[in-house]
């Protein structure tokens, strides 16, 4: 979660939840004021599913405080007091600060020392304002709702640490989060909701049923893909590859790491080198400039040096490396790589590549935040004039997805630029970054697609949209990001000749609707609940006989055998275990289909289908089983 202070066009798009939300971070410091005087506070926004507020207080902070917490924080939203603005200059703000009035009861012995440091970086020229709600007054662009009644039901959740500014060379601080709702029933649904949530924790289940690990010796963050794991990759890349294939995408292989002047040449350094691995620093001895004709070199002596003389083995130099952060620059690379004409676009270049990206250790969560990444990413180089096809294929697929595994809610974040920070945190191109916001904004309109849009977000080469979904329980999820970039093609000198025998710059969009395997399994783990459907199971049939004897065996073995022969992932469990345990274990496991076959089932050439989730199916012809498990996975039936 980023710690940089939202602009007031940011705050002016607040939707009413983070409103009630942002009011009752102002109401918890209120009570903790009650209760602790001399608490000073820092930051206290609204978040993603609730707020908190940052502290600094002697007392440490417990859940074991929460109820008298709650129980002050009740009083204020009965007492139902207006939260109301006050603007005032920078000088008055500095003096309350001073007395130590600014997120305070009243005037204190100490001043309000992090308000005077958020006061003294606030830019010049920016109104400031005060918000009060009954004795407490706080530093605060707002907005809120309208009284401390309008906040229906909250409920304090957990307390963590954090660096005043996320800088650790600030002060440590304790974070108090909670959440608040309109009232007790959406409050009560959204923890039934966070139990739910628990039992389908990927971490949870992906351990359970043998999909990933992750490893201290290997490193926090790169998590190792177990045999189960690996065959749902295999069914995402190839669900990805027939339907990039279908859309004229062409495949392209690009190596693990790259040196440092493409980086640069990119723009992503400096725009984002505190999220790349630190560089690797190599020697290289370059070839000499002048060798006679004919030469050969020496036989290399004993100890691994080379024969030569100095001015024949040429000079040590020294170049850095980095670990590949991205897939573009390389794609750029494979663009410039062949003279292209109009004709030739839109030209769609696609890559399951493997980047690298130095997540903060605190950041890294299971597989929804990690180190290593395999993403579904592509490249479109593009005229103008093709922008609006191209990005609505792009969106027609994202929905095509969403279909295939029952994603029914969702919402495209559109991200814009500040105008503020052209050349710092976006790159110096004005009149570009409207022209691509224009048609981005106009493309979504038209295809009339759920949006919202977002200052300040942006890619530092162009605007964003992030894709959010929503599970089957209601949990929100990031998966995947588009891309709109003008800048980058420039940088790498790409051109195309046009009809006129001009050379132009393509635009070019980046996309990846599946997101990365770790992110978009981490999610489908939690959506289907370790309940995938047959064609993404990791275990699609398991054969369990009822015994052990050997023609028994043979036949299983026999159906087995056809159906790995198709490519099906299928198991037999030939153990002398009890039929009952047979099945308890495959259901554990979360397999799919299981064909119970007995004495009975042979002699009639059948099989007994039991499904995962909908219990015994009875018997059925062996052919006609397999003919169905066939045709749903061929059809990825839901």
């Amino acid at each position: 979660m980023s710690d940089e202070r939202k602009t007031l066009e940011q705050r002016s798009l607040m939707s009413e939840i983070e409103r009630l939300r942002h009011s009752a971070a102002h109401v918890l410091a209120t009570a903790i004021l009650k209760l602790w005087p001399d608490a000073q506070f820092a930051a206290g926004p609204p978040v993603e599913n609730g707020f908190y507020y940052d502290l600094e207080l002697g007392h440490r902070i417990s859940p074991e405080d929460f109820e008298k917490i709650e129980a002050e924080m009740k009083k204020e939203t009965k007492a139902n007091h207006v939260f109301e603005r006050v603007a005032v200059n920078r000088d008055e703000a500095l003096a309350l600060a001073q007395r130590g009035e600014l997120a305070a009861l009243a005037p204190r012995s100490e001043p309000s020392k992090f308000k005077f440091d958020i006061i003294q970086n606030i830019p010049e020229g920016e109104e400031i304002s005060l918000y009060r709600n009954g004795e407490f007054t706080d530093l605060c662009a707002g907005p809120h709702v309208m009284r401390t009644g309008n906040i229906g039901a909250f409920k304090l959740t957990h307390v963590a640490s954090a660096y005043y500014k996320g800088d650790e060379k600030n002060p440590q601080l304790q974070r108090i989060y909670g959440t608040a709702f309109k009232n007790k029933t959406q409050l009560d649904e959204y923890f039934t909701m966070l139990e739910e949530a628990k039992k389908r924790d990927h971490r949870k289940l992906g351990k359970e049923l043998e999909i990933f690990v992750l490893d201290d010796d290997v490193g926090p963050g790169l998590p190792l893909w177990l045999p189960r794991g690996a065959a749902m990759i295999e069914e995402l890349e190839k669900l990805a590859k027939e339907t990039e294939f279908a859309a004229g995408y062409k495949r392209v292989r690009t190596p693990h790491i790259a040196r440092e002047i493409l980086y640069k040449k990119s723009g992503h350094l400096p725009y984002y080198e505190d999220s790349m691995f630190p560089p690797m620093e190599l020697e290289d001895r370059l070839p000499s400039l002048s060798r006679p004709a004919g030469f050969q070199p020496a036989e290399s002596a004993e100890d691994g040096q080379d024969a030569r003389p100095p001015s024949q083995a040429g000079s040590l130099t020294s170049d850095r490396y980095y670990l590949k952060a991205m897939n573009c620059p390389h794609h750029h690379k494979l663009f410039g790589a062949v003279p292209h004409s109009y004709r030739d676009l839109p030209l769609r270049f696609a890559e399951y590549g493997t980047c690298y990206r130095y997540e903060q250790s605190g950041e890294l969560i299971g597989l929804m935040r990690v180190r290593s990444m395999q993403m579904n990413d592509a490249h479109i180089y593009l005229t103008p004039d093709q922008f609006e096809t191209e990005f609505n294929a792009v969106n027609e697929m994202y929905l095509k997805y969403f279909k295939l595994f029952g994603i029914e809610k969702y919402l495209m974040r559109f991200s814009t630029h500040d105008p503020a920070k052209l050349g710092q945190k976006f790159v110096d191109e004005p009149e570009l970054w409207k022209q691509t916001e224009d048609m981005t904004r106009n493309v979504l309109k038209n295809s009339g697609i759920n949006y919202v849009e977002v200052p300040n977000e942006a890619a530092f080469y162009g605007p964003k949209i992030d894709v959010q979904v929503w599970s089957v329980i209601g949990r929100e999820f990031t998966i995947a990001t588009n891309q709109v970039d003008f800048a980058q093609p420039r940088r790498f000198n790409l051109v195309y000749k046009d009809r006129d025998n001009t050379e132009k710059t393509p635009l070019c969009i980046h996309r990846a609707p599946l997101g990365t395997h770790e992110r978009f399994i981490g999610f489908l783990i939690e959506h289907y609940a370790g309940n995938f459907p047959l064609w993404l199971a990791p275990e699609q049939v398991r054969i369990l006989p009822i015994g052990d004897e050997a023609p028994l065996l043979e036949y299983a073995r026999a159906i087995q055998a056809e159906l790995r022969a198709h490519q099906v992932r299928c198991e037999l469990d030939a153990s002398s275990d009890h039929i009952k345990a047979k099945i308890s274990s495959a259901e554990q496991m979360k397999v799919h289909t299981m064909l119970v076959i007995g004495g009975r089932d042979m002699d009639a050439n059948a099989v007994s289908v039991r499904v995962h989730g909908k219990g015994n199916l009875g018997a059925k012809p062996r052919d006609e089983v397999i003919a169905d498990i066939l045709s749903a996975i061929k059809e990825r039936r839901s």
